[in-house]
C-alpha cells in the first residue's frame, strides 16, 4: 500500500541548494566618489593571491571553451593558452606563466586593461557561477613580469629586408612588434603626435594610463624599431616614397570615420564626435592643461551606449558636468540571457559599467535612456548659434516626445569603415612590386583591441612569407 504520509514528507522538504562560489576580486575597482577626483585607472593592481585561487578554480574546468580551438570557435582571438597560464599561476611560477602568456600576446598589459573578454564569457564555470577573472590572472602576470625584469628588448638577427607599418594603433604595433621578431628592420608612421593611435586617444587614461603604453613603446624602440610621428601618409610623405624605403608594407590606418546625425541643428556648435572629445581630454590631462572641449558645468548629452559612450560619461562626469545623460536607440537588454543568447555566447545582458555605476553615484540614478531616439538639435536661447537642448521621443510603448537640456552634445555612434581611400588608390599601383597587407580595423572594420592584435600578427606572418618566398 502506498505510504501517503512519506510522499507528502518528501515532497514538503526544502530543495537542496549549493551556495554559488563568490570569488575575490582578483583587480577591485577603486570607491566611485573618490576616483571621479581623478583620472587614475579604474582598477586596483592585480592581487597576486586572489589571482593564484582563480587559477584554482580554472583547473575545475573539463573544456577549455575560453580558447577558439576548443571546437566553440569564439573565445580569445589570439590564441592565449589560458588554461596553461592559469595552473603556473596556481603552482606560483610566475615566470613560466609569463612567457607562455608572452607566446601569444605581445601586449598583455593593454588587454588586461581593454579587452572586454570574450574567453571569460566563453569560461565554462559561468553556467552557474562567476567565470574564471581571466583578465585579472593576465594583469597579475604581466604586472608581475615587468616589476621582475623578465621583459627585455628584442635582440633579433637582422634579414636585411624593411617593413614600412602605416598607422600605430594595435594592430600596427602588433604588426611592427612580430616583424622585427623575425628580424626585419621595421619604421612605423603614425600621422598623430605620439604612437598608439586608438589606445592613446580613443581610450581614456582611467582604463589604460598613457605610462603604461608609453613603457611599451619604448621597449619597442629599444629593440630596434623606429617610430615617426606627426608624419601623415599621403601629405607629408608620399605613398612612392614609402615605397621606395620598403620591402614591404602594412597598412593598419583604423577604422575612424564615425557615424553622423545629420538632424535638424547638426550645424549648431557644441556636437562633438566622441573621439575629438576624449582626444581633446587626454591631451589636457597629459600635458596638465584645461581641454580644449569642456563638459564644465554643462548639461551633457552623450548618444549612443556602447564603451566609446561610456569613456565619455567617466570623462564629462570628471570634468565637472553639471548633469549627464546618455542616449540608447536599442531598449534595456535584458537582465537575464534570453532564450536565444545561450552560453557560450558573448552575454548580451544588463549591466553597469564603470562610468555608469560612477554617474548613478553623482545623480542618483542610472543616467541611461533606453529606446529613444533624437529628433533634433535645438539651439540654445541665449546664444543661438550653439545647441541648447535635444528633441527626443520615446520609441517604447508611450510614443512621448521630450526636450532636455544640453549645453554639450557628444556623438557616440560607431565608426563606418576607415579614411584612408585615397592612400589605398595610391598604394594599389605599388603593390604589384612590393608586399602590402591591409591590416586591424582598417580592413574588418570596428571591432576590439584584441582583434586587431591579432590581425597584426596574422599580417606580419603574411608578409614574413611572402619575404621569405622570394629568398627562395
Amino acid at each position: 500500500m502506498k505510504d501517503d504520509t512519506s510522499v507528502t514528507s518528501i515532497d514538503a522538504s526544502p530543495p537542496i541548494t549549493r551556495p554559488k562560489n563568490k570569488p575575490r576580486k582578483v583587480m577591485p575597482a577603486r570607491d566611485a566618489l573618490l576616483r571621479l577626483n581623478d583620472y587614475y585607472e579604474v582598477f586596483e593592481p592585480a592581487n597576486p593571491q586572489a589571482a593564484q585561487a582563480e587559477g584554482e578554480r580554472c583547473m575545475n574546468c573539463g573544456a577549455a571553451f575560453c580558447m577558439p580551438n576548443s571546437g566553440y570557435g569564439q573565445g580569445c582571438p589570439i590564441y592565449n593558452k589560458i588554461p596553461e597560464w592559469n595552473e603556473l599561476v596556481r603552482l606560483g611560477r610566475w615566470k613560466d606563466a609569463y612567457n607562455r602568456l608572452s607566446e601569444t600576446n605581445p601586449f598583455p598589459e593593454f588587454t588586461a586593461r581593454v579587452c572586454p573578454a570574450p574567453c571569460q564569457d566563453a569560461c565554462i564555470l559561468g553556467i552557474n557561477e562567476e567565470p574564471v577573472q581571466i583578465k585579472g590572472i593576465e594583469r597579475s602576470i604581466i604586472d608581475r613580469a615587468f616589476e621582475e625584469g623578465w621583459v627585455k628588448p628584442d635582440a633579433p638577427k637582422r634579414t636585411g629586408k624593411r617593413i614600412a607599418v602605416v598607422g600605430s594603433g594595435p594592430a600596427g604595433l602588433a604588426a611592427a612588434q612580430r616583424l622585427n621578431q623575425q628580424g626585419h628592420t621595421v619604421t612605423v608612421y603614425e600621422q598623430a603626435d605620439a604612437p598608439g593611435g586608438l589606445l592613446r586617444y580613443g581610450i581614456p587614461y582611467m582604463k589604460l594610463d598613457k605610462s603604461v603604453l608609453d613603457r611599451r613603446i619604448q621597449l619597442m624602440a629599444d629593440s630596434g624599431i623606429t617610430f615617426k610621428s606627426n608624419c601623415s601618409v599621403g601629405q607629408d610623405m608620399t605613398a612612392a616614397q614609402i615605397a621606395g624605403e620598403a620591402d614591404a608594407i602594412v597598412l593598419a590606418c583604423g577604422a575612424m570615420r564615425p557615424r553622423d546625425l545629420p538632424f535638424p541643428g547638426r550645424e549648431l556648435k557644441g556636437i562633438y564626435q566622441a573621439v575629438p572629445y576624449l582626444t581633446a581630454s587626454t591631451k589636457a590631462v597629459s600635458n596638465e592643461t584645461t581641454p580644449g572641449i569642456s563638459a564644465a558645468g554643462k548639461d551633457v548629452v552623450i548618444i549612443g551606449a556602447g564603451d566609446t559612450g561610456a569613456d565619455c560619461i567617466a570623462t564629462s562626469l570628471r570634468q565637472g558636468a553639471k548633469s549627464v545623460v546618455n542616449l540608447s536607440y536599442p531598449e534595456a537588454p535584458p537582465h537575464e540571457r534570453a532564450a536565444a543568447n545561450p552560453w557560450p555566447e558573448f552575454k548580451r545582458t544588463f549591466s553597469y559599467d564603470y562610468a555608469h555605476q560612477e554617474a548613478s553615484v553623482v545623480q542618483g540614478e542610472d543616467c541611461r535612456w533606453w529606446s529613444v531616439n533624437t529628433m533634433a538639435f535645438i539651439a540654445s536661447a541665449s546664444d543661438p548659434s550653439c545647441v541648447g537642448a535635444i528633441d527626443l521621443i520615446d520609441m517604447g510603448d508611450s510614443g512621448k516626445q521630450h526636450r532636455i537640456p544640453a549645453d554639450l552634445v557628444v556623438l557616440s555612434c560607431g565608426f563606418l569603415g576607415h579614411t584612408a581611400g585615397l592612400l589605398l588608390e595610391a598604394f594599389e599601383s605599388i603593390g604589384q612590386t612590393i608586399p602590402i597587407v591591409i591590416s586591424g580595423d582598417m580592413a574588418s572594420g570596428p571591432s576590439l583591441v584584441v582583434r586587431a592584435i591579432a590581425d597584426g600578427r596574422r599580417a606580419a606572418s603574411e608578409i614574413n612569407q611572402r619575404l621569405h618566398a622570394e629568398r627562395t
